[in-house]
Parts: structure tokens; sequence; C-alpha cells
């Protein structure tokens, strides 16, 4: 966990100095490295990839959509409607990226 955490901190220190999809991207990694082990935490590295995937397109909104609905796809069976559930109740403090 230490090595995730290290490696996780020097991506979200590389994000502070980009912008637009770069940044959400690292931000997206860092997220995904440090904070594996806080349950409530659990949905940073989702919505930032979807910022990114956003941010990337020419159409922001149906790249959302798609970035979204491919996160779900891939969702194992066993976890996929708390992990829903848990969009649906956190969506507001996530940037609103999992309405829809």
């Amino acid at each position: 966990m230490m090595e995730a955490r290290t490696a996780g901190g020097h991506a979200m220190g590389a994000a502070r100095d980009l912008c637009g999809a770069p940044r959400f991207a690292a931000y997206a990694a860092g997220q995904a490295a440090c904070v594996a082990h806080v349950a409530a935490h659990d949905l940073g590295a989702a919505a930032y990839a979807i910022k990114a995937a956003r941010a990337a397109a020419t159409d922001g909104e149906a790249a959302r959509r798609l970035e979204c609905q491919w996160q779900r796809d891939q969702l194992p069976e066993a976890i996929s409607e708390l992990v829903l559930d848990d969009q649906r109740v956190r969506n507001n403090i996530c940037w609103s990226v999992f309405e829809g």
C-alpha cells in the first residue's frame, strides 16, 4: 500500500501542472492508487476518468455517457448494484458525472 500511495502521490503532484484531459487522467491514476483502502473514496478514480474523457472529446457529453457506460459494463455482477447505488447516492459530490 505504501508503494501504491507513493506512486499515486506522484501522479497527483504531476496533475497540478496540467490542464484539461491530461490533468483529470493524472488525478484518476493518483486517486486509484492512493485511496484503494478507503471505501468512501471508491468513486473518485472513476469520476476523474469520466472527466478526462469528457474533456478530451469534441462532444463531451457523449464521451461522458460512453465512458460511464463502459465503466459500468466492466463491473462484476456480484457488486454491480452496490456500485450503481453508490453512484446514485454520491453523484452530486462527483461532479454529477454518473447521471443519465
